[in-house]
């Protein structure tokens, strides 16, 4: 079920902007080879070879008949497909699909792609026939696609070439245990072909007065739910509820700021705790603990058209149990519904180390 609302949320996110006029479309695709990077001491026996493989694009041009279009500099949209040999058998071989958008710089010359995704893995952590991965604990994942590539079009009539460099992320973000992940720094050269023989001009419509935006305080209910695991693999997985209640203030027409308190009823904790009062009596855990935590965050949330970035720092005020730290991050999508409902997919964590995926619904007032 988590899958097919991760997969829905994409694919609606394609399709609305597909219904959308006035654009062109080109493909691009792009040859990696790269390393894994040592992020995490308990994946360096699994770091072996140079990772190699490729990405293959999909996107759509815009120019500006949209006023978010100008405010973006007239980015792309699309979807990315990766496949990609990690170089070990224990690893297997990992194959992925992302949403994405372009960002151009220095006269559209330089390209950046930032795509979110799902990706599935050949060769995940199997107790007895594949022990030694501890990097996949299952065989679908969340993954992460970023490229920073300098890109020429038109070259020999509608090819062109780019090249730069590509990462990709891969973790289940502790949905099931282990979930050491993986990141793979690569440099890729490609080609790009435009579909279209003719483009229309970009639209420079947006008066002086656009950067002029007040909007009074929203106040935001949120419900997010899923499921994971602690690290201790067999544990179990169990669902978890976050409800959430925060006050955002845009600050003009791309981003706003947000504060507010979470609450979390992780009830895999209930477990971990239980396990280390039985089995580890010298971290004197009783028990009888608790496991709900209360936190306070501050955040930012980035505008594009009905989508946003979501970016959270949060402490827990409420810590009964010692679990990764008080500190925790929020990242991830949201998609506005009408003018006050909103659907989200965020992954929280602290620092580098992923607690959950979250599937969410609110609402902004």
């Amino acid at each position: 079920m988590r899958l097919l609302i991760l997969g829905a949320f994409l694919v609606g996110y394609c399709v609305s902007f597909a219904q959308e006029k006035q654009h062109t479309s080109y493909f691009d695709l792009s040859y990696f080879k790269g390393n894994i990077a040592l992020h995490n001491n308990d994946i360096l026996h699994l770091i072996k070879g140079h990772p190699e493989g490729f990405i293959l694009g999909w996107n759509k041009k815009t120019y500006g008949f949209n006023d978010w279009e100008q405010r973006y500099n007239y980015p792309d949209y699309g979807l990315s497909f990766a496949y990609q040999d990690l170089k070990n058998d224990v690893l297997g071989n990992n194959f992925s699909l992302y949403a994405h958008y372009n960002f151009y710089f220095l006269k559209r010359h330089l390209m950046f792609r930032i795509g979110q995704g799902l990706a599935y893995t050949t060769n995940p952590y199997h107790k007895e026939k594949n022990f030694k991965n501890v990097a996949f604990g299952s065989n679908i994942m969340s993954s992460t696609l970023v490229m920073l590539n300098y890109k020429k079009e038109h070259i020999f009539n509608n090819f062109g070439l780019q090249a730069g460099f590509s990462l990709l992320h891969y973790s289940n973000a502790n949905v099931k245990a282990p979930n050491a992940s993986v990141n793979s720094i690569t440099f890729n050269l490609g080609v790009n072909y435009n579909l279209d023989e003719e483009e229309p001009n970009f639209q420079y419509t947006l008066g002086e007065n656009d950067k002029k935006f007040t909007q009074p305080f929203k106040y935001n209910l949120a419900f997010r739910t899923g499921v994971n695991e602690s690290d201790v693999v067999g544990s179990g997985q169990f669902p978890f509820y976050i409800f959430s209640g925060y006050v955002d203030k845009r600050i003009n027409r791309k981003g706003a700021f947000q504060v507010g308190t979470d609450v979390f009823f992780s009830n895999f904790l209930k477990e971990l705790i239980y396990h280390k009062s039985v089995s580890f009596p010298e971290e004197n855990v009783s028990g009888n603990e608790d496991y709900k935590r209360v936190g306070v965050f501050a955040g930012h949330e980035l505008f594009f058209n009905k989508t946003s970035f979501e970016t959270q720092l949060g402490y827990y005020v409420y810590y009964p149990f010692d679990f990764e730290g008080r500190t925790y991050f929020r990242i991830g999508l949201k998609r506005y519904f009408y003018d006050k409902w909103f659907g989200a997919i965020t992954l929280k964590s602290h620092g580098a180390k992923a607690e959950a995926v979250e599937f969410g619904i609110g609402l902004r007032l």
